[in-house]
């Protein structure tokens, strides 16, 4: 894949509404047919933005955004942090969530996001990345297992809307390779 282009740096306030869009956009074009029409198409940008405004108000430096630009524009986002056990926070990393612009899919971009987050968290000391992807979604579960990652059979399940919809866990170690 080619990531020359692409702008690979922390996600600032300004950035919120955008990051929105694309993480909205990315749960109706991603999860169409996996959830119910219904809930995603009342998905709200603007209340999306503002959460994302909230949690930055907040944040503490445990999560690490980034965001994706090429030409100057924002195409891509994606979190990470500690592992989340429940609540307890765990030495390994979490991919939290990585979204592209729907209409820049193979571009080359989630790649790019994915592959900076595996290097800071492996510069950060963690030895594990773990994340959960939804058991139907196969684009996504291929993307991860070319990068490295592999379904280590757990699974949770997850509810929108009276809909199963159950996640299973991907993990790839960090740093020797």
């Amino acid at each position: 894949m080619d990531d020359e282009g692409i702008l690979i740096r922390p996600m600032t306030l300004a950035d919120c509404d955008r990051v929105a869009e694309i993480r909205i956009g990315g749960w109706q074009s991603a999860y169409k047919g996996l959830m119910p029409q219904s809930y995603l198409d009342a998905l709200d940008v603007a209340q999306d933005a503002e959460r994302r405004r909230a949690y930055f108000a907040r944040a503490d430096g445990s999560v690490v955004n980034l965001v994706a630009e090429r030409g100057g524009e924002i195409v891509g986002w994606a979190c990470h942090g500690a592992y989340r056990d429940g609540e307890v926070r765990t030495e390994d990393a979490e991919l939290y969530a990585l979204y592209v612009d729907p209409g820049r899919y193979g571009d080359g971009i989630g790649h790019a996001l994915l592959q900076e987050s595996v290097r800071r968290c492996t510069a950060a000391g963690h030895t594990r990345m773990l994340l959960w992807v939804l058991e139907h979604n196969t684009r996504a579960r291929r993307f991860y297992e070319r990068a490295g990652f592999r379904a280590d059979g757990a699974e949770e399940p997850f509810e929108v809307d009276g809909t199963e919809v159950p996640e299973v866990r991907y993990a790839r170690a960090l740093g020797a390779g």
